[in-house]
C-alpha cells in the first residue's frame, strides 16, 4: 500500500491483517510454551501448600512461596514474600509500567484446599495426573493452573525479547499470589488495608481464578460471589448422658443443631434468613439445565434445588452451604445425648450486600431458631 494513496479503507484492511498476525503469533508461543506449563503445573502441585498447620506443616507452604517468587522473578517481575497477618506468605511484586501505560495487577493464590479422605481420590492428590483428557490434583485448576496461565501468558507476551529488558511488556504488572486464600481468613485484606499504595497503582485487576461458561468458550467474569464462614456452635449439657435413661426430657444439642441448620432454606432450597434477598435475576451468560445436570454429577431421579434459574443462583443470588459438623461419626457411635455440637457455614454473597451483614444476619437466624428449639 501506497501511505499517500491509500483509503480509510485500505487502512482498516491493512490493520485488520496485522492484528489477526499478531493473534496468530500469540497462540503459536502459547502451544509452544505448553509442554514447560504443564511440567510446572505438575511440580506446583507436588507441593502440598495447605494453608492450616494442622494438617500440613507450614514450611510447605513457604516452599510453594519461594516457588512462585522464583517463577516470576525469572520473568523479570521483581518479587519478594510478604508477611500477612496471619503468618502466611504473599508473594507480591511490582514492574513499573512504560511511560503513559497502564498497570495490571496479576491475581492468583498458591494454597489449596485440603484433601479430606485421600481414599475417595481416584489419583494421588499430590500428582498431577491426565484422566480422560482432564488433568487432576490438589490446585491443579484452583489456583495452581491459573497461576500457571499467568507466567505462560507473560512468556507469550514478550516472546523472544529477554524478561529483564525495558520492552518486555507493554504495561506495568503487579503480582499478588495469596498465600491462604482458601482458608478465608482475610489476611490479604488487612496486608492491602496497611498496604494501600500498591493497590492504587493498579488500573486493571486480572483474577484468572474462574472458569469458562463451558470447555473452549473463552469467557470474561465480571464478579464472583463474595464468601464469608460462620461457625455456629451449641452446648445444651455438661456432659454426655445415656439416651435410655435421659432422652426425651434432656436438651440434645445436636438435635437443636440440626433444627437450626433447616431453618436457613426454605422448601425450594432458596435461603430463608430474613432481610437476605434472595430474588435476583442473571442477565449475563445462560447456563443450560441439562448441561448444568451433567457438569454436577447430578444423580437420576434428583432435582435441582431453588427456585429461577441455574445461572440465577449460581451467578446472582447468594447460597448457604454446611461446610462440616462436628458430632460423633457413625462408626464407633454410642447411646447418648450429645451435649454440644457445632456446625461450619459458608456464605456465598452477590454483589450488593456485604458478607459481613450476610453472616450477621445468619448467626441471628440460628440464635433465633436455638430459642425455638
Amino acid at each position: 500500500m501506497n501511505p499517500s494513496t491509500d483509503t480509510p479503507g485500505d487502512r482498516t484492511e491493512l490493520h485488520n491483517r496485522t492484528e489477526l498476525h499478531n493473534r496468530t503469533e500469540l497462540r503459536d508461543r502459547i502451544d509452544a510454551g505448553m509442554p514447560r506449563a504443564l511440567a510446572e503445573l505438575a511440580e506446583l502441585v507436588a507441593i502440598p501448600s495447605i494453608a492450616d498447620e494442622r494438617i500440613v506443616d507450614p514450611a510447605e507452604c513457604v516452599r510453594a512461596a519461594e516457588w512462585v517468587r522464583a517463577a516470576f522473578r525469572a520473568e523479570g517481575i521483581p518479587a519478594e514474600l510478604e508477611q500477612t497477618p496471619d503468618g502466611t506468605y504473599a508473594v507480591i511484586g511490582h514492574r513499573p509500567a512504560p511511560a503513559g501505560a497502564p498497570t495490571v495487577l496479576l491475581y492468583c493464590h498458591y494454597d489449596v484446599q485440603p484433601i479430606l479422605d485421600e481414599h475417595e481420590w481416584l489419583s494421588p492428590p499430590f500428582e498431577l495426573t491426565e484422566r480422560d483428557g482432564r488433568l487432576y490434583g490438589r490446585g491443579a485448576a484452583d489456583c495452581k493452573g491459573n497461576l500457571i496461565a499467568h507466567l505462560t501468558a507473560l512468556r507469550a507476551l514478550r516472546g523472544d525479547t529477554a524478561p529483564e529488558e525495558d520492552g518486555a511488556y507493554p504495561v506495568g504488572l503487579i503480582l499478588v499470589a495469596e498465600g491462604s486464600e482458601e482458608q478465608g481468613r482475610a489476611s490479604l485484606d488487612r496486608y492491602a488495608e496497611a498496604n494501600p499504595e500498591l493497590f492504587r497503582e493498579a488500573d486493571v485487576m486480572l483474577i484468572q481464578d474462574s472458569g469458562n461458561a463451558r470447555l473452549g468458550l473463552p469467557t470474561l467474569s465480571t464478579s464472583l460471589r463474595g464468601a464469608v464462614d460462620v461457625v455456629v456452635s451449641v452446648t445444651a449439657l455438661d456432659s454426655s448422658l445415656h439416651s435410655g435413661e435421659f432422652g426425651g426430657a434432656a436438651p440434645d444439642a445436636l438435635a437443636a443443631l440440626v433444627r437450626m441448620l433447616a431453618t436457613l432454606r426454605d422448601e425450594q432450597g432458596d435461603v430463608s434468613v430474613p432481610g437476605i434477598a434472595t430474588d435476583q435475576t442473571w442477565t449475563g451468560m445462560p447456563y443450560d439445565e441439562g448441561e448444568f445436570r451433567r457438569d454436577a454429577g447430578m444423580r437420576a431421579g434428583t432435582r435441582r434445588i431453588g427456585s429461577g434459574t441455574v445461572a440465577d443462583q449460581l451467578w446472582a443470588r447468594p447460597t448457604i452451604t454446611i461446610l462440616g459438623i462436628d458430632a460423633p461419626p457413625v462408626v464407633g457411635a454410642v447411646a447418648a445425648i450429645q451435649p454440644r455440637a457445632a456446625a461450619k457455614l459458608n456464605l456465598r454473597v452477590p454483589p450488593g450486600p456485604t458478607p459481613r451483614s450476610c453472616a450477621t444476619r445468619s448467626s441471628l437466624t440460628c440464635t433465633r431458631s436455638r430459642r425455638g428449639a
